[in-house]
């Protein structure tokens, strides 16, 4: 199914033959219920990229409008009345809710397959929460009684230990007592691999079992990464709505100022949205960012540039904070930034006026048996 198929946005189910619509609704009415969404969702048979049968389920006009108003969901927690701090059923339910109201459809073969995909996002958010790192672009370190590194292979797991364990004690140092050197983009991957293998360890164990032994062989990183594991949606040609996130999507706030961006791990800043409009801050879980507040950080990294004695573009931080904290208690400055900032990225390599806000999102692929469409290159 197309990711970029945009006629009809929501949650779609293919409908498989010879059960036909009848008892994909069935099906999908149960989930809703349980859910305690029933109410609130409308269903239509529709198709897919493909032309294939499906039906889609999209929050119901009235709902959208009271819950997310102009695919706006930041403030969805707060018009829903959900506590997602405490209540992993309100959290399930922000994510089902951000999900029916998408411009986009979030297309699965089964409910099955769907209600993975919801406790994977809850996984993610749960562990971009206690996530806590050194910021380090390029830091080789990791728990030795996990993980083993060289230059070919990358950071792999030691035998006879859990990549479940592996992932939790480089993010979070409550279990490993200690702060891990990581750059932004590598630590959205740990953070989603441990969502997709806690999943797993419930929904797929052989799936896990092979993802086990990849790591063990070799890491899966970066572009293939992204390949592997992650679906995309929303495109350059036909942006998301600026306000519209899904919890446990990774998005990516560029840096629109060409000058500061040469610095290493400052060309854009990769975050997990969290829900209850707050986005991950890996370097200070505890202050994790706004729209605004994020994009006001990266506004202030151009102020923060110079050039150390070997020559290379580095950022200091102290002098961004001071940045930050003086404009977010500056109206007048606020209303100069935002406008700046708040606006779709520009193409790569280009820098003329464009802001910081993506254009696309991304999210785990299918991973139950047999529908998972996570081709794993060594296992």
């Amino acid at each position: 199914m197309s990711d970029r198929h945009c006629d009809i946005g929501g949650i779609h189910l293919l409908v498989h033959p010879p059960d036909g619509e009848m008892a994909v609704r069935e099906r999908a009415g149960q989930w809703l219920a349980e859910q305690g969404l029933i109410e609130q969702v409308e269903f239509a048979g529709t198709r897919d990229a493909a032309g294939r049968p499906v039906l889609a389920l999209r929050l119901a006009p009235d709902y959208a409008e009271q819950w997310t108003p102009q695919a706006d969901t930041l403030g969805l927690c707060e018009r829903a009345e959900l506590d997602t701090q405490r209540s992993d059923a309100d959290l399930e339910r922000e994510i089902t809710v951000a999900m029916l109201a998408g411009p986009c459809p979030f297309a699965y073969p089964s409910v099955d397959e769907l209600s993975s995909s919801i406790r994977i996002r809850r996984n993610i958010v749960q562990a971009a929460r206690r996530t806590a790192l050194a910021f380090d672009t390029r830091g080789v370190e990791r728990p030795p009684d996990c993980w083993a590194y060289d230059d070919e292979r990358g950071f792999t797991i030691i035998p006879g230990c859990s990549l479940i364990t592996a992932l939790t004690k480089a993010t979070q140092p409550e279990v490993s007592g200690t702060l891990y050197p990581f750059s932004c983009y590598r630590a959205t991957e740990y953070v989603t691999l441990l969502g997709i293998a806690q999943e797993l360890a419930d929904s797929n164990p052989e799936l896990l079992a092979r993802l086990q032994r990849q790591f063990e062989m070799r890491a899966i990183k970066s572009g293939q990464f992204h390949d592997v594991f992650l679906r995309e949606y929303g495109s350059m040609e036909a942006p998301l709505p600026m306000r519209y996130f899904v919890p446990g999507d990774r998005t990516w706030f560029r840096n629109p100022d060409q000058a500061s961006s040469d610095a290493e791990g400052y060309e854009g800043s990769w975050v997990f949205y969290l829900g209850g409009g707050l986005f991950s801050n890996f370097w200070k879980r505890d202050k994790p960012f706004t729209l605004t507040s994020k994009c006001v950080e990266v506004f202030h990294w151009r102020h923060g540039l110079y050039t150390d004695a070997d020559g290379d573009a580095r950022i200091d931080e102290q002098i961004v904070e001071a940045h930050v904290r003086d404009s977010m208690n500056d109206p007048a400055a606020l209303e100069r930034i935002l406008p700046l900032m708040m606006r779709p990225r520009e193409p790569k390599g280009v820098y003329r006026d464009g802001g910081c806000i993506d254009t696309t999102r991304e999210y785990p692929r299918w991973i139950r048996k047999p529908t998972s469409d996570m081709a794993l290159p060594d296992a």
